[in-house]
């Protein structure tokens, strides 16, 4: 993995800038909105962003490959070291609902790891980045997990907690999973995690975050994970200060052994 370009990072975060302030001028405005699929919402401001950033970002990098929620995949990226890795609204339904809960999220993926990620969270007036080897930011300032050590008691952005999990404490949940990651990294949450298929451009930027402030991040099953790779997904996604990663592992075993049998 070859180091980043001086200044490429600032340039990825005024491209963001850029398009959380399209994003932010049309969110609360009667703009287009429906559904990919059952349960998948989407609206045309989803794909005004995803048409600047990745006009915006391959002028950056002409030769880097490209993944985005809205852009039909190209296998031709697999080819590619370099990988921009992209969600134009992480966090639809809460832009259409017209909450703060979504973000622009761009990372920059080499040889499978990102080494660049960069949430603008516009309506929160929040811009987490990170650069790999050289920390990560909340508006500049450096951030870092809360140094959790007891597992009861953690803290997690959920809206209803299982009876199995009571011993543990639901925080606001805000719908951009990539918010959620950032949530644990600068000390807000204690653990985040996920038991289903997700995508990679949900989590991408926000897992640099975390990891570069040393929170433990891996598949629901205590795997690492990879980006670029063929199916753009990972099962489930744990994030957890680093002295409760065994105890969340091994309480979500089972029940992440289950959901994987059944998943499709």
């Amino acid at each position: 993995m070859a180091e980043v370009e001086p200044g490429l990072a600032d340039a990825v975060a005024a491209i963001a800038a850029e398009a959380g302030a399209h994003a932010l001028g049309e969110w609360r405005t009667d703009f287009k909105r429906w559904e990919k699929e059952p349960g998948s919402p989407v609206c045309e401001i989803d794909l005004s962003v995803n048409t600047m950033l990745r006009e915006r970002l391959s002028a950056l990098l002409p030769d880097a490959g490209w993944l985005s929620e809205e852009t039909a995949d190209d296998s031709v990226r697999l080819n590619k070291r370099r990988v921009w890795v992209v969600d134009p609204i992480d966090g639809t339904r809460d832009y259409i609902r017209g909450r703060d809960g979504w973000a622009i999220s761009i990372a920059l993926v080499d040889g499978e790891q990102p080494v660049i990620g960069v949430l603008d969270a516009t309506a929160r007036g929040q811009v987490w980045r990170a650069e790999a080897g050289k920390g990560a930011t909340l508006n500049g300032a450096p951030i870092a997990h809360s140094g959790r050590a007891s597992f009861p008691g953690a803290r997690t952005p959920t809206d209803v907690l299982p009876k199995a999990d009571h011993d543990l404490m639901a925080v606001a949940r805000p719908n951009s999973i990539a918010l959620r990651i950032a949530m644990v990294a600068v000390g807000e949450a204690d653990l985040l995690a996920t038991l289903r298929w997700g995508h990679e451009w949900d989590i991408a930027a926000a897992v640099l975050i975390a990891r570069e402030v040393g929170c433990a991040t891996t598949d629901a099953l205590g795997r690492k994970l990879r980006f670029n790779t063929p199916r753009a997904e990972a099962f489930g996604v744990l994030v957890t200060a680093p002295a409760i990663q065994m105890a969340a592992l091994a309480r979500l075993h089972d029940r992440a052994v289950e959901a994987l049998g059944t998943a499709r």
